[in-house]
């Protein structure tokens, strides 16, 4: 089964188990033609360029560049299908969920390879490729915004996942970012690290705090003073000007 009908495939994988393991599950499909693999990010993008795959099986995690660098450096104009390969967790793969693009948990399963492969078909046939890339487009400027806050140490660097953090405050020339008990200092204004986290997780609630959205317990009235109570118990303070904010945003929660 081939001319029309036919799918052709680039597997990206820096696990050559990986890439093996996608060849054996597609060898039951004539219709879907191996072009070729890529082992790292580098070699993906110039291969996809090149040999312009219909679709493509790309790997999240690759230590030069990772699936999302790759499909950025490809561009918009010339994506190809995609199903991620990943051992991303829930929280990430509700990312893909949202921009309706198909991805595969590894250990790769044969039911899901098979419906992955169903969606692609469909795909192809309805021949909305502009769709489809708009949608892929949505996501990486999606997965633009940070997910993880560099703090240095005395052997090296901190990854904080930005869910971690309960709030930051200022702390003369640092910001103090505060994980259940620990603090962690950064040589960074909280002004450019409210640009930098957004506002979708985190709010600028004073001059010299910014909280998580989901550590937030209640708003309170203490002494004519707004106090926010987060849900480890600390106490964030909240400024005049700022109080009506909070409470419009708090509703919405």
């Amino acid at each position: 089964m081939h001319g029309d009908n036919e799918i052709t495939v680039l597997i990206v994988d820096d696990e050559p188990l990986a890439r093996r393991g996608v060849r054996q599950l597609l060898a039951r499909h004539e219709e879907y033609r191996v072009l070729g693999e890529a082992r790292h990010g580098r070699e993906a993008v110039e291969k996809i360029c090149a040999l312009k795959p219909d679709l493509v099986f790309l790997d999240i995690q690759m230590p030069d560049m990772d699936g999302f660098e790759v499909l950025a450096e490809v561009g918009p104009t010339d994506l190809p299908m995609v199903i991620f390969v990943t051992a991303y967790d829930q929280f990430a793969v509700r990312a893909f969920e949202t921009h309706a693009v198909d991805y595969l948990v590894k250990p790769l399963q044969v039911r899901r390879f098979e419906e992955a492969l169903t969606r692609t078909r469909v795909q192809k046939q309805s021949g909305d490729a502009v769709a489809l890339a708009q949608k892929l487009t949505a996501l990486l400027e999606e997965k633009r915004k940070p997910t993880r806050l560099r703090v240095p140490t005395s052997t090296g660097e901190l990854l904080l996942e930005l869910r971690e953090i309960d709030w930051i405050e200022a702390d003369d020339y640092y910001s103090a970012v505060h994980v259940g008990d620990k603090k962690h200092l950064i040589r960074e204004s909280l002004t450019s690290l409210d640009d930098r986290l957004g506002s979708d997780r985190f709010l600028r609630v004073h001059r010299s705090a910014i909280v998580n959205l989901e550590r937030i317990r209640e708003l309170r009235n203490d002494g004519g003073e707004s106090v926010l109570i987060l849900r480890d118990g600390s106490r964030v303070p909240v400024s005049r000007r700022r109080r009506e904010q909070v409470n419009q945003i708090l509703r919405k929660l």
